[in-house]
């Protein structure tokens, strides 16, 4: 008997502690809604840069919430390029139910996205509601037009290569004043040293802290890794540098020293614009070509006036040459370009 009462106990006991199991089982559903209409002010942006502090559109949308168990849930918008399905976006967290970015940041954003200054582009936006990477839902996409401005700013890098003369020093640009300016500077054999300054004087200037690093109190001097076209990127948020290769237009040809398996890289003009880019090489008999990124997608070729796909460019004496490319571009596409050669 006494053994029956026990065991109906722990029957009893089972049962109340599956009961509660299930119990809190039920307290923890929770239920997200989705994501609400996006709604815009304007969907067309006048860009002009004497606006900049002045709201650009105003965006209106409302902020997801969960219901039972409640957690929290974030809201961002994701802004991208029309046509790349948001695979690289900017997002921006926000917390009200209006988000109203003025003219700079517009204009900062859609350079950020790969924008081209000048060319008119179109901005997606989307709302991104959830509460974890697989409870996520999306609104309704809306796009925004308008033609980024150059909103530039610039840093010099005199140094042995063009005679130490802050005056007349290559410049490095940031396209949206963010701090971080990065252009082109041809180097040359035994001229590797250079400084970065502020302003066209030596009132201020950047030297090497060891380890990538930059400092304005910093003696020595910087030193390119070699005596060709790098890209140069400083930082001066971070006071970093970085020195890379570029992957813009070049010479390619068995008139070059590099023949057709090799790109002589030519320097842009660090204005920004990316359509003037100059080179000082020596030329054989022979051919060539111009083309961008290293590779065959976007070539020039032909005459006075060039053309995409155009025929090689001869060299029939041989010698040291000043190379100068103006590239002609339909809003963002190459659609043909001139050249002068002149022999040193």
């Amino acid at each position: 008997m006494k053994s029956l009462f026990f065991k109906s106990l722990a029957i009893c006991f089972i049962a109340l502690s599956l009961w509660s199991c299930k119990k809190d089982e039920t307290r923890t559903v929770s239920n997200i809604g989705a994501a609400g209409t996006l709604t815009a002010s304007t969907t067309t942006i006048n860009l002009v840069q004497s606006n900049g502090t002045l709201a650009a559109v105003t965006l209106t949308y409302p902020l997801a919430t969960s219901t039972g168990y409640v957690v929290p849930v974030n809201t961002t918008l994701q802004f991208a390029l029309k046509g790349t399905n948001f695979a690289t976006p900017r997002e921006v967290v926000v917390t009200t139910k209006t988000y109203a970015p003025t003219i700079t940041e517009v204009n900062n954003m859609i350079l950020a996205l790969g924008g081209v200054v000048g060319a008119p582009a179109q901005v997606e936006v989307r709302l991104k509601s959830g509460a974890a990477a697989n409870d996520l839902t999306y609104s309704n996409i809306v796009t925004l037009s308008a033609t980024p401005y150059l909103a530039s700013a610039w840093v010099y890098a005199p140094g042995a290569y063009q005679g130490w003369n802050p005056s007349t020093a290559d410049s490095l640009i940031s396209l949206s004043s963010n701090g971080i300016y990065t252009g082109m500077i041809a180097y040359t054999a035994g001229n590797l040293e250079f400084k970065i300054t502020p302003a066209k004087k030596w009132d201020v200037a950047y030297g090497d802290a060891g380890g990538g690093k930059i400092s304005s109190s910093a003696g020595d001097n910087l030193k390119s890794p070699d005596a060709i076209v790098k890209q140069v990127t400083v930082d001066l948020n971070k006071n970093t540098i970085v020195f890379g290769t570029p992957n813009e237009w070049s010479l390619i040809g068995d008139a070059t020293l590099g023949g057709w398996n090799n790109d002589t890289d030519m320097k842009g003009v660090n204005n920004g614009k990316f359509t003037v880019y100059s080179l000082q090489t020596t030329l054989g008999v022979g051919e060539f070509k111009f083309r961008f990124g290293h590779a065959w997608d976007v070539n020039l070729g032909g005459g006075a006036n060039l053309t995409t796909g155009g025929d090689n460019i001869k060299v029939t004496v041989p010698g040291t040459y000043t190379i100068t490319l103006t590239v002609i571009k339909t809003g963002d596409k190459v659609t043909g370009g001139t050249y002068t050669i002149v022999k040193n």
